[in-house]
């Protein structure tokens, strides 16, 4: 059985790069299954490729292999790998800090380094293309996987998990009177942001639906946002364009400006700047 090839990228739809990916895949095996999950990555950012990935990975059928393509390294002595989760999934992407959440979450099993001998595109006309390994690296070789042209061991030899490029990835605290977490990622067609603090705490704590919650946001340790706002489980429990703390998809703390966009209107981003208080 053919496995799911699952796409992200940085490259949006305003040229033919997408296109041209999906054209390899199919020219291997034109049976292949695509589907897209966002070629809207802010450009550069494997951080939040890494995020992206952690947020939708686990609700796909097992086997399914992942092709995340954003390289600001591309053709550079970084590692092109495809790896094995522990959950049983695979992911085909250059080795700089995309695997990130996923191995802290789900955990790597295995990763190897794509063979280019075998597991690159060679064409006449492309020999010395070098900016364009979702094309013919990325692209290509998890065509090959998917269609069962090449097992995962030819891939190419495997290398050390612990070598895995990672960003650092901040843990919320738990304190007598407050948790403290930070902005992990937004919500960038709401305007909503996320925390990396659990629901599971949040609760344990003894907040509950309905409470009012002393809330302090910081950039770089100043006060950027201070008030009290409750905690909802639906945004249309809150009055429009009012802040509110909510449990997004993969249960973690929000925050939300009901039919507003919290971000754009608050200043609000994310990133290791940011600190965010719950207090009692």
């Amino acid at each position: 059985m053919k496995k799911l090839l699952v796409f992200q990228t940085d490259f949006t739809y305003k040229e033919g790069a997408v296109a041209a990916m999906y054209g390899v895949v199919k020219s291997v095996d034109s049976d292949i299954e695509i589907i897209t999950a966002t070629h809207e990555i802010p450009q550069y950012d494997t951080y939040s490729a890494s995020y992206r990935l952690y947020q939708y990975i686990d609700f796909w059928p097992k086997g399914t292999i992942f092709v995340s393509v954003v390289d600001p390294g591309v053709g550079t002595s970084r590692r092109a790998c495809v790896a094995r989760t522990k959950n049983d999934y695979y992911i085909v992407t250059p080795d700089n800090g995309s695997l990130s959440h996923v191995d802290k979450y789900f955990g790597i099993e295995e990763v190897r380094q794509i063979n280019e001998t075998i597991n690159r595109l060679h064409r006449e006309d492309n020999g010395a293309v070098s900016i364009f390994h979702g094309r013919d690296l990325f692209g290509y070789c998890a065509a090959r996987l998917a269609s069962g042209i090449i097992s995962y061991e030819e891939v190419g030899e495997k290398y050390d998990v612990s070598k895995i490029v990672r960003h650092e990835l901040k843990e919320a605290q738990i304190f007598d009177d407050r948790i403290e977490g930070t902005f992990e990622i937004n919500d960038p067609n709401f305007g909503n942001i996320w925390t990396n603090i659990l629901l599971k705490d949040f609760l344990s704590f003894g907040f509950k639906m309905g409470d009012s919650i002393h809330t302090i946001v910081y950039k770089n340790d100043e006060v950027i946002f201070d008030d009290v706002i409750p905690y909802y489980d639906s945004f249309g429990k809150a009055k429009d364009h009012s802040v509110m703390i909510y449990n997004n998809e993969i249960n973690k703390m929000g925050l939300a400006e009901v039919v507003g966009n919290l971000c754009a209107d608050y200043g609000f981003g994310f990133g290791p700047e940011y600190k965010v208080v719950f207090k009692r």
